[in-house]
């Protein structure tokens, strides 16, 4: 345990990496916090460009077309919807298309906040257009309930591929959808199913992207109802439910009535190489470069998720421009991490980020790093067994570090499973908040690295 600093290992390169090659480059130590100071602006901040995404013209700088593509190249808060910018995840797709077109499956995605599932979706839902589907995406809400959402649905299929309607009929002709032949009264999944049923010449893809989030223990059960319906009558509609959940029956209820008619996939990390994807998608269409040991730092602290690749490529690519380069350092993927941190206190509870700084401050550090790591890696409760194999901890240590971290309100109890006592974070957000942090105080700068990229 003494120590112990996960940032010493080695981490690929981001061609070896790419190659699923065995050499690797150590990621190299980075700066702590914002250490530097660009030259002061003159005059007030401005926007560099307009509503309409064109320059400004004022308030800019030489950098100001590379910013607006870094702007598009790393998109944190949103999900990826140009297929040249997704990254990875080809056996994923791979599969489920597999499971959509030759088994006739309905699909479940469910894993952690922020790791691609919405992103997962949406270029799920361009190849299926491409194929000529039809595909209607619906984002839940907390109010969403079964009337509304497949009403909204029926809309969006037109009557033309109804059974019972021919291409000159006078519904067809003026663009009637299936919406027009549901009665007034609150739509059950019987009859949605019965109207699917006579769906011909076409397939439908529904996709309901954040179920996790419909607070409705009715709507769950009929989209669960639905989809035995669909599938008992080789119904031509599909549906794909996409959310947050640690496993299958958190998401979906019901789930042994429908358990051979869905294809569920826990959607997984990120390879290193697919992380070094995200960087050298972002290299492309920004016009900006990662030199090899920025990259493998941005590997290292990531931990496979896309969003805090994003995150920290975002903040270090404009970090470096802010100083004058189009080339990112350790020391500017260092400073994102800093920038990244603040943005995650200001997530948790005022509490919590206390009771955090003081447990940093009384040795703590790299119990609580230990405990997140593990966090992030398996993507749910965590045990001792599972902190001994996430870092170098021997099984004492761990269960020492359990204890410490439940006494203190860090930890709390959680299902057992598999015969071992499991604890989730009292906070979402605390596991990346933790490790984020101890990435912020462990990076130290190289000097001469930050010298030969400003020429001094």
């Amino acid at each position: 345990m003494a120590g112990w600093n996960p940032f010493k290992r080695k981490a690929p390169t981001p061609k070896a990496a790419l190659a699923e090659a065995s050499d690797s480059a150590v990621v190299k130590p980075l700066v702590r916090g914002n250490a530097r100071r660009g030259a002061e602006p003159v005059g007030l901040p401005r926007f560099n460009t307009t509503a309409s995404d064109q320059m400004s013209g004022r308030g800019g700088d030489r950098f100001s077309a590379v910013r607006a593509k870094l702007r598009h190249a790393f998109t944190p808060s949103q999900p990826i919807a140009d297929r040249r910018l997704f990254a990875g995840r080809d056996d994923v797709l791979k599969t489920i298309i597999r499971s959509i077109e030759d088994q006739r499956l309905h699909v479940v995605l469910y894993g952690e906040r922020g790791i691609g599932k919405t992103s997962l979706v949406h270029i799920l839902s361009q190849a299926a257009v491409e194929a000529r589907y039809i595909v209607v995406y619906t984002s839940c809400g907390a109010n969403s309930n079964f009337d509304e959402t497949f009403r909204a649905a029926a809309a969006d299929i037109p009557l033309l591929f109804h059974s019972g309607f021919s291409p000159t009929a006078a519904e067809t002709e003026k663009g009637s959808s299936l919406a027009d032949l549901l009665p007034p009264e609150p739509l059950s999944p019987r009859k949605f199913g019965d109207l699917c049923a006579k769906l011909t010449g076409t397939r439908v893809l529904i996709i309901l992207d954040e179920f996790d989030r419909a607070e409705s223990g009715s709507f769950r059960r009929d989209v669960a109802e639905l989809i035995k319906n669909l599938s008992d009558r080789l119904g031509r509609v599909q549906l794909v439910l996409a959310g947050v959940a640690a496993d299958l029956t958190e998401l979906v209820e019901h789930i042994p009535s429908i358990r051979r008619n869905i294809f569920s996939l826990r959607v997984p990390k990120m390879t290193e190489a697919e992380v070094l994807q995200i960087v050298a998608n972002g290299e492309r269409e920004a016009d900006i470069k990662f030199d090899a040991d920025a990259s493998a730092s941005v590997v290292t602290v990531a931990r496979g998720s896309p969003y805090l690749a994003n995150l920290l490529c975002h903040h270090a690519g404009h970090v470096a421009l802010d100083e004058g380069r189009a080339t990112v350092i350790p020391a500017d993927v260092a400073e994102a991490v800093g920038q990244a941190v603040r943005e995650f206190e200001a997530r948790v509870p005022t509490p919590i980020q206390a009771q955090v700084r003081r447990l940093f401050e009384k040795g703590q550090a790299e119990s609580m790093a230990l405990a997140a790591r593990a966090a992030l890696s398996i993507d749910g409760p965590i045990s001792a067994a599972d902190m001994v194999a996430a870092g170098e901890v021997t099984a004492r240590k761990a269960e020492e570090i359990v204890e410490t971290l439940t006494a203190e309100g860090i930890l709390k109890r959680s299902q057992d499973g598999d015969g071992e006592r499991r604890f989730t974070f009292v906070e979402e957000g605390l596991p990346t908040l933790i490790w984020m942090t101890w990435a912020q105080r462990n990076f130290q700068p190289d000097p001469r690295q930050a010298r030969a990229a400003t020429g001094s």
